[in-house]
């Protein structure tokens, strides 16, 4: 029975892992000038030329974040698999390996819960699925975001389960924060919780606290290295590629983190939440073009974004929930509260608005914190069967979703265009850089 158990489970990881694929393929690389094509004309470039990538993506037309990573992550593939899905392949890899590991440590931190739920969950919701299997900088973040916040959690002396070593957690942090500094701007959100490690560790270890740093020294040197050759090159002032010019305070992102739903809070929250209308088109006339293209699919969308309303809510209401069946549960909803507070002081300083994306490093905090609202509801038969419900009609509209994209945005309606550019050596025949881009 368990050998049979083992299996089905082998074999329901590898059917999720090709519909994550497939799904992302079918989002497709937009307009020359969207930045999922950017991204992928950056890897394009460096396997059809050689270059060294010495920058990543760009934040505006003339600041780019420093490092080779992006560069790699994208092109590398292409020398192992000269198609237009090789970058796709990498990125599910990555992401469905990151998702796995979560879901993990999830179940190890809450058995209360089924695993089943939180397996299934993490590795469909819609902010794990529509988001994470494109070609897209922030998505290259996600694995990385997980490994850094589960490896700081486990040096918090007030959420630590000593699942993870601590060598290996300091190891993990150094590591992803130079993964994440090489790919988008939010790693600077991430020093804050390595200076509260740093702090713990000292408190907890005294002298040989000197340890942690070598470990963490070890991983960031590791990944760092792939700064090194830019500062090489342009010298750190034009090495940092204008990226010291995003820090400036913002009257306007005062103004807008006063928005419950469309500020700070309600993204965070919504990470961990079926927030459907996000996917299905970027205004109200898109949205209901949408639905009537898909008729089909009306119901589940008004279901499921009911649920993602009525989650949101939720959370938000059980965050004052004073009992709990796991004693840490105050160390997290207080951990989870200090990282909104984080983001809201984070983004008085940056040039950028707090849209979903720009803070989509914190998304494991949201979906650990949902989790422990969960846990006391999924004890009980049914809830476990709403859930299922639930996931199920999440499922059935993410394959809707993807049919549909597959006819309008997939990588296939321009596929032969990457084919010839791979062929010929010339990532110009799918589009050109930005104009400013230093690489």
């Amino acid at each position: 029975m368990k050998q049979a158990n083992k299996f089905l489970f082998i074999a329901a990881l590898v059917v999720t892992f090709l519909f994550r694929l497939a799904f992302g393929l079918c989002l497709g690389l937009g307009t020359v000038a969207a930045d999922e094509k950017q991204i992928y004309l950056i890897g394009l470039k460096y396997y059809t030329t050689g270059a060294w990538p010495y920058f990543g993506p760009d934040v505006t037309s003339s600041i780019q974040i420093p490092g080779a990573l992006q560069g790699l992550l994208v092109g590398l593939p292409f020398y192992i698999l000269p198609i237009p899905e090789a970058p796709y392949l990498l990125l599910n890899l990555l992401t469905f390996s990151g998702l796995c590991f979560f879901a993990w440590y999830c179940t190890k931190r809450l058995p209360e819960i089924p695993k089943w739920f939180v397996w299934s969950w993490l590795l469909t919701a819609p902010w794990t699925l529509c988001f994470s299997t494109n070609i897209y900088n922030p998505s290259y973040v996600l694995p990385a975001a997980i490994l850094f916040f589960v490896a700081a959690i486990e040096t918090y002396p007030f959420l630590t389960r000593g699942i993870i070593p601590p060598r290996w957690a300091n190891f993990m942090m150094g590591l992803t924060l130079c993964w994440i500094m090489q790919l988008h701007l939010s790693w600077v959100m991430l020093v804050p919780y390595v200076l509260l490690s740093f702090y713990c560790q000292s408190r907890k270890f005294g002298s040989r606290a000197s340890s942690s740093l070598v470990w963490f020294a070890g991983g960031a040197i590791i990944m760092g290295s792939l700064l090194l050759p830019t500062f090489i090159k342009y010298g750190l002032r034009q090495g940092l590629g204008g990226t010291n010019e995003t820090i400036q305070f913002s009257s306007v992102n005062l103004r807008r983190n006063l928005n419950v739903v469309e500020g700070v809070l309600g993204r965070f929250l919504s990470f961990a939440s079926y927030e459907i209308p996000r996917f299905i088109g970027n205004n109200t006339a898109t949205r209901l073009a949408f639905l009537k293209d898909n008729p089909w699919l009306i119901p589940f969308v008004i279901i499921l974004t009911l649920v993602g309303i009525l989650q949101c809510i939720a959370m938000l209401l059980l965050w004052f929930k004073k009992e709990h069946t796991q004693k840490d549960w105050k160390a997290m909803k207080y951990f989870t509260l200090a990282t909104i507070a984080l983001l809201y002081f984070s983004f008085l300083f940056s040039m950028k608005s707090p849209v979903s994306h720009t803070l989509y490093v914190t998304m494991p905090v949201a979906m650990l914190y949902s989790l422990y609202c969960w846990s006391e509801f999924l004890k009980k038969r049914n809830w476990q069967k709403f859930a299922l419900v639930m996931i199920i009609c999440g499922i059935v509209f993410e394959v809707g979703l993807a049919a549909n994209n597959f006819k309008r945005t997939s990588i296939y309606l321009e596929r032969n265009r990457i084919v010839e550019a791979i062929r010929e050596k010339d990532y110009r025949l799918l589009g050109e850089r930005r104009e400013g881009a230093r690489y």
